[in-house]
């Protein structure tokens, strides 16, 4: 067979490893090297005797003689060497691991799987003959039902250390968790699959400490982690202190110890001992390797490409797996407190890619549509990113919205009431320094504060989060009919005028408020609501998502809009998952989803979600596709707010845009009124 010709990207202790590796293999050839320097790079290529020497990584990645790229650099820099190597259409094997943290991972997977190529995680145990066995192992029962894992992986000592080292390095990522950590969590996780037939499982319960260094960095931690069967595991790790680098796993008919389960070897093949102890006595399973961990890693790599696979074989890392992972990583660290620098808020203009964050509106990579609302001197995507979706975290908001901006999305939704969505969506505005270029949609004033009182105190509070002056869009989370009308539009008119304010609208309400609304306004030549932001999509809301809830889904409200040309923003635009297979899942299993059922399972929805399969299946995109071009192909100016949780979500979502229907092709989806 002929030769995978690889490329190394990057020159580090690592990358010499996996030289040594490929040296080894029965698949590889290391075509090329490359480094920011190019006199690292020559002599790498000279110790090593490899043909092609570059002194940048951008060359590598061009160098037509390079098939795969193995990416050995410090961990902040995997993402988005991983990205251009798949962009330039090369396969990819990336140290582990695999990224900062699970959003980044799926970052990486989407540009994986957009550009066809192959990605794994490096983790080179994976691909030791020992693993296999293990699993075998387990899954024939040797120890009865596992019970309980012990996984560590830690090194170093002392009491000196060097703050710039990769090891202590915050701008590094630095510290054991993501080091070598990620190994002992991943073979915990290996070993609580194995137990219940899979190839991996995840935790359901995380609990987690740990040592913080003067760097920032965690220098000792531990944590256990509890999986659904009843299995617990403890896993430990260190750049301080030396551990006893084993797997221990306990079962209720003996144990199996794992005194080498790294096979860490850079050099040598490692002949690994596999030791089961129970009742009847000790077993001793020795295990040779023909090659380094690093050369079957290589050689893994190899035979998947040459199999039409984009992603491993388990045990080898696949990409859930890889998810899974970081995951529980992203727990450890959030309990122990370490946040890397690249997690954190500070002025930061690029993206994963290291390309600049801003509005590609003459983008032809995208298809994203705009509309246009009266008062807004900008365009508005047609989709609009949730806030919401950001809850909790900087790392996950950073990347997703980084994507949305990308993509041609410039219009987010946040609220007085989303937590603490307004202060995250807040320090991304100000580390992009892109405010003039997003279209921010801010809501405030829900029951029981919706007064003009209220309304005035969350607005500048929301503002001070958002660090912003003011809001292009403003709308009222609810209405109070209690309280006239007129309160309302004077108090958001004397917004507009301060400039905290460009337009503003209502969520919730009903036609007639509006209407009564805009008639005042009209009366006191002031300004009206221009948008109505109700829940509007192809599915009927049987009964309110939350109290006080209104839809506009019906055949009478959407004549009314379009008659009066009002501006729709739809929340839960895609009926909150009812258009894909979650709905199979609860109507086979209910009371998997109480809340789909509760709020959009009846005849009706079930008969439009049989016409949106039929049309998806014409058009070869998803019914959820079809679900989102019903809302934006209204006879009325209308968008759609959308949740996705991860990059490909959003690639997803966008699918929707290709979509276009006809007035009676909407009709048809609608159907019957009368069927609820």
């Amino acid at each position: 067979m002929n030769k995978l010709n690889w490329g190394i990207l990057g020159t580090g202790a690592i990358a010499r490893a996996f030289t040594h590796g490929l040296n080894q293999s029965r698949t590889g050839h290391l075509a090329a090297v490359a480094s920011r320097s190019e006199e690292k790079a020559r002599a790498f290529a000279e110790e090593e005797k490899i043909q092609s020497a570059h002194g940048s990584y951008e060359a590598l990645l061009l160098d037509p003689a390079v098939e795969a790229i193995y990416v050995s650099t410090p961990h902040p820099f995997h993402a988005e060497w991983s990205i251009k190597a798949a962009e330039a259409g090369k396969h990819v094997l990336c140290e582990k691991p695999l990224a900062l943290n699970r959003w980044q991972a799926e970052a990486m997977i989407e540009s994986a799987r957009q550009n066809n190529v192959f990605l794994a995680e490096a983790f080179m145990y994976r691909c030791h003959p020992q693993t296999a066995k293990l699993v075998e192992f387990i899954r024939e029962g040797r120890i009865g039902q596992v019970r309980m894992i012990r996984a560590s992986f830690g090194f170093g000592g002392g009491d000196s250390l060097n703050p710039e080292s990769r090891i202590f390095s915050s701008a590094l990522a630095g510290g054991g968790i993501l080091d070598v950590g990620c190994y002992a969590v991943s073979g915990a996780r290996l070993v609580a699959g194995a137990a219940i037939g899979k190839p991996f499982d995840n935790p359901v319960k995380v609990l987690a400490t740990g040592h913080l260094g003067e760097t920032g960095v965690d220098e000792w931690a531990a944590a256990l982690l509890q999986f659904e069967p009843g299995i617990t595991a403890q896993v430990a790790t260190s750049v301080r202190a030396q551990l006893d680098n084993v797997i221990e796993i306990y079962g209720s008919e003996g144990r199996i110890t794992l005194s080498d389960p790294w096979t860490a070897d850079r050099r040598n093949p490692v002949t690994a001992t596999l030791l089961i102890e129970s009742a009847s006595g000790r077993e001793s399973c020795t295990l040779p390797a023909p090659a380094t961990s690093f050369a079957l890693e290589a050689d893994m790599v190899a035979d998947c490409i040459a199999d039409g696979l984009y992603e491993p074989r388990p045990p080898a890392m696949t990409w859930d797996d890889s998810l899974g992972n970081l995951a529980v990583l992203d727990a450890w660290r959030a309990q122990v407190g370490v946040v890397p620098d690249d997690e954190k808020p500070v002025p930061r203009h690029h993206d994963l890619a290291g390309r600049p964050v801003r509005l590609r509106l003459s983008d032809t990579s995208h298809n994203m549509q705009y509309g246009r609302i009266e008062g807004l001197d900008k365009p508005v995507s047609k989709f609009i990113l949730g806030g919401l979706i950001a809850h909790g975290s900087f790392a996950k908001a950073q990347v997703l919205f980084d994507h949305w901006m990308k993509v041609g999305g410039n219009a987010f939704d946040t609220g007085y009431v989303y937590r603490d969505a307004d202060k995250i969506l807040g320090q991304w505005l100000a580390s992009r320094q892109i405010r003039d270029d997003v279209v921010l949609i801010a809501k405030g004033a829900h029951t029981p504060f919706c007064n003009p009182s209220d309304l005035s105190r969350e607005l500048a509070e929301s503002l001070e989060k958002l660090q912003t002056d003011y809001t292009d869009i403003y709308i009222m989370h609810r209405d109070n009919p209690d309280i006239p009308v007129g309160e309302f539009i004077d108090v958001l008119n004397e917004h507009v005028s301060a400039g905290r304010i460009k337009v503003f609208g209502g969520s919730n309400w009903s036609p007639e408020r509006f209407a009564e609304a805009n008639a005042y306004a009209r009366s006191k030549g002031l300004q009206g609501m221009s948008v109505l932001n109700n829940n509007l999509s192809l599915a009927r809301m049987v009964n309110p998502v939350w109290s006080g809830c209104l839809h506009m889904s019906d055949r009478e409200s959407r004549t009314w809009m379009a008659r009066n040309k009002v501006v729709h923003l739809a929340w839960s635009s895609q009926a909150r998952g009812f258009f894909t297979e979650r709905t199979d899942r609860e109507l086979a299993s209910p009371g998997f989803d109480p809340e789909l059922r509760r709020c959009w399972i009846s005849p009706g929805n079930l008969e439009r979600r049989r016409r949106a399969i039929e049309l998806a299946t014409e058009r070869g995109v998803l019914p959820i596709n079809v679900a989102a071009a019903y809302v934006l192909n209204q006879a009325f100016e209308s968008f759609a707010l959308i949740g996705p949780e991860s990059v490909h979500e959003i690639e997803s979502s966008l699918r929707g845009l290709e979509v276009h229907l006809s007035p009676a092709e909407v009709d048809y989806l609608w159907g019957d009124e009368m069927k609820g």
